[in-house]
């Protein structure tokens, strides 16, 4: 059997590796190192991720933090040590500059009918988490918006959004228990108002909830696209949610999406109309100041809005999935969002037990005015830890069922229906 000299053995390591994303000078440095010290398949890989990592971050070359050693163990130790380290300090984003963000997107479309149909479980539901049982239905395939966490773009091509051609027809076929409530999530597989009423869709969705009283229909919006809504009578069964960032997070890593200021703006005017509306804050990132900035988004929410307008707030933070990381690490683009501790969470990766704790129960306690009263505000954790929910909010729910009932009958009192269980 021929054996691979270590040449052969180098070129077959960087395959299907971020090597050819690296500066001409990295890949030379690499390369010689490479060489020098006969690093293995894994190693290379390894210092490979390394040096696209902090390219990604903004945090220099791994020229600079490569361990000057003549042992080969000594060498990688090392280098992974200082790596670490660049990952487990405090975010900042005071000196981090983008890089090839698109001003705009521009889009193929295609209507065309998709093959099945039926109220779909929530992508992310996991039974080690508490989840509120949420059912989807998904017209959209693809995000027309480039936040740099979203799990959406390792699914679709970005470019390219499909509708489903028969979707009104199958909502009106799609058959529901008259005597049992339903939360229903349309925002799952792309941006629940971006595309306003391209190809009827809102047409369809607003015909859907006022045939079916008995569901609680959920828009959820990174935009200010609400011209629909303002437009026409909206049945009192449809929830209007945001999903708010601080101007950090929305400046450097949900690209082209509306600023702060448009979409609180857009929610109120939506609220004005009497359409009950609700804010998500997920992801919740760490950063240098943090906690600060999201208060003083949490402030200007109670300023800008009453208890019993809104119907829901949930708190989530940052877990990623391989494909995720994978799809962010081969973009040409910066971003800070995977500089954090990687700890398991049920299966996926997130930050670390105590750094979530110290987010969400910040972000309660902010909104203490709207936790008690006869309009007080629904407040959940989206797929976290059982245990989270005690130490965020001092109690917890038993069951998945427990807390899709708790959620449910909120809804519909807020909306002003009987809860059908």
């Amino acid at each position: 059997m021929r054996f691979m000299n270590y040449d052969e053995k180098f070129a077959k390591a960087i395959q299907n590796s971020y090597f050819h994303k690296l500066s001409t000078d990295e890949q030379l440095f690499i390369e010689q190192k490479a060489q020098q010290f006969h690093f293995s398949f894994q190693e290379l890989k390894q210092i490979i991720g390394i040096a696209r990592d902090l390219e990604l971050w903004g945090e220099g070359s791994i020229i600079n933090i490569f361990p000057e050693h003549e042992q080969k163990r000594v060498v990688f130790t090392r280098l992974k040590e200082r790596y670490e380290q660049l990952r487990n300090k405090p975010n900042s984003y005071e000196n981090f500059t983008l890089k090839n963000i698109p001003k705009e997107q521009k889009f193929t479309f295609t209507s065309k009918p998709k093959e099945g149909f039926g109220l779909g479980l929530c992508p992310v539901a996991s039974e080690k988490t508490r989840c509120c049982n949420l059912l989807t239905l998904d017209a959209v395939e693809s995000c027309g918006f480039d936040c740099s966490y979203c799990s959406i773009q390792s699914f679709y091509n970005q470019n390219n959004v499909t509708f489903d051609s028969n979707f009104h027809k199958k909502l009106q076929n799609l058959q529901l228990d008259p005597n049992k409530t339903y939360h229903i999530g349309t925002g799952q597989s792309s941006d629940s108002l971006m595309w306003g009423n391209r190809e009827g869709l809102l047409d369809s969705l607003f015909d859907f909830a006022k045939n079916n009283p008995n569901v609680i229909l959920e828009f959820k919006t990174k935009s200010d696209n609400i011209s629909y809504f303002l437009e026409h009578d909206v049945p009192s069964n449809i929830l209007c949610t945001w999903s708010l960032n601080t101007p950090t997070i929305i400046q450097n890593e949900e690209h082209l999406t509306a600023s702060l200021e448009k979409r609180l703006h857009a929610a109120r005017k939506v609220a004005d109309r009497g359409v009950k509306v609700g804010f998500h804050f997920h992801p919740i990132v760490e950063y240098v100041g943090y906690l600060e900035e999201y208060r003083k988004v949490y402030d200007t929410l109670l300023e800008m809005f009453t208890p019993s307008e809104v119907a829901l707030v949930s708190f989530g933070t940052l877990t990623f999935i391989k494909p995720v990381i994978k799809q962010l690490r081969s973009r040409d683009f910066r971003t800070k969002i995977t500089q954090i501790p990687h700890e398991d969470a049920s299966g996926k990766t997130s930050y670390p037990y105590a750094t979530k704790v110290e987010m969400f129960k910040h972000a309660y306690k902010s909104f203490k005015p709207w936790q008690n009263g006869k309009d007080n505000v629904f407040f959940y954790l989206c797929m976290e830890p059982h245990e989270l929910w005690r130490d965020t909010f001092g109690y917890q729910y038993a069951t998945n069922n427990d807390f899709e009932h708790a959620m449910l009958a909120a809804y519909c009192k807020k909306t002003g229906r009987d809860y059908l269980i």
